[in-house]
């Protein structure tokens, strides 16, 4: 049914805690079905289909290819970085952008709780 903290319906930090899932695979789960303009439904089983095939598959495969990558090509040694003036204005920008990014989602958070959501 509809998660309401009244009725004492869902799962809430104290019982997600005491699952003994990792906080990570929450954390996870959790951005993976954030709402961005409806409500989001919560399963059991959809928790565990995510874990297994977004987060252990998917990042598990990119691990290993990267790690596969390094060991072909570099030796085992990830190389030193060398920064062009390139990069480090990409590195400017998107540091800027996520600034920026981070003000707003505040300015969210700060409108959400003064209206008591």
């Amino acid at each position: 049914g509809k998660f309401s903290k009244s009725r004492g319906v869902g799962v809430f930090g104290d019982m997600a805690k005491d699952t003994g899932i990792p906080a990570d695979i929450w954390r996870f789960y959790l951005l993976y079905l954030r709402p961005e303009g409806q409500d989001s439904a919560f399963s059991w089983s959809d928790l565990m289909l995510k874990n297994n095939s977004e987060l252990l598959n998917n990042l598990g495969n990119f691990i290993n290819r990267a790690g596969m990558f390094v060991c072909k090509f570099f030796g085992g040694t990830v190389p030193n970085m060398v920064l062009t003036s390139d990069d480090k204005r990409l590195l400017a920008r998107v540091t800027l952008e996520l600034r920026q990014y981070h003000q707003l989602l505040e300015k969210v958070r700060w409108v959400a709780e003064s209206l008591g959501l």
